[in-house]
């Protein structure tokens, strides 16, 4: 069985229970009827934001959309449910001298299992570029958690000689020496000094991308 397919299936079938058109639909997912569909005949692939909208439109569980296998009597993974699951922002541009997660800060949410968040404030930055790939690949979304510093070898998400956009870097202390390190080799460490400042605005503590 094509998962693509079946999880299609299951999205029209709510659909149509629902008495719903593709165009109602599509007009609530803010995308067109063409796409909605591409998704119920399995020709394009409904990522996890996605399936969490419509959990939480047609009132269903996320597992409602998969295959049973009945994992749930043998393990203690988490069954996962619209109120099980938090929206965490995704920050674009950072507007200068305005708090982090201020509303035109934010570009969009995912959705993360409130469990499995790390406790703090957290917040997700889209990766651009290959200056730290391999381990954080370009257009990943890497979750944050916010704090002011970070460990000798830690990765942080940090501002620039005074960007508004946020930048991942490894962060390197010898003594009173502290350097952005790329995970890319061809990219040249950035020293911080009183001329070119930077600010640490938290820790990478995960990442997530499409395959």
């Amino acid at each position: 069985m094509e998962l693509n397919k079946f999880i299609g299936g299951r999205i029209k079938h709510f659909r149509e229970s629902r008495n719903m058109t593709q165009d109602e639909l599509a007009e609530m997912l803010r995308t067109t009827r063409q796409s909605i569909s591409r998704y119920e005949n399995g020709e394009r692939k409904a990522n996890q934001d996605l399936l969490f909208e419509l959990a939480s439109i047609f009132k269903v569980s996320l597992d409602d959309f998969f295959p049973a296998r009945n994992l749930y009597e043998q393990t203690n993974i988490t069954k996962v449910t619209p109120e099980n699951m938090v929206a965490i922002p995704v920050i674009g541009t950072i507007a200068c001298g305005d708090p982090i997660l201020a509303d035109e800060n934010i570009i969009g949410y995912r959705y993360h299992l409130k469990d499995r968040l790390p406790k703090g404030q957290t917040f997700y930055l889209t990766a651009k570029g290959d200056s730290m790939e391999p381990k954080i690949p370009d257009g990943s979304d890497v979750l944050i958690r916010m704090q002011d510093d970070v460990e000798d070898g830690e990765i942080a998400a940090v501002l620039v000689n005074g960007d508004c956009e946020a930048t991942l870097k490894r962060v390197k202390k010898q003594g009173n020496i502290v350097m952005l390190i790329a995970e890319n080799s061809a990219y040249a460490p950035y020293i911080i000094t009183k001329e070119n400042p930077a600010k640490i605005l938290g820790k990478a503590v995960g990442v997530s991308f499409d395959l």
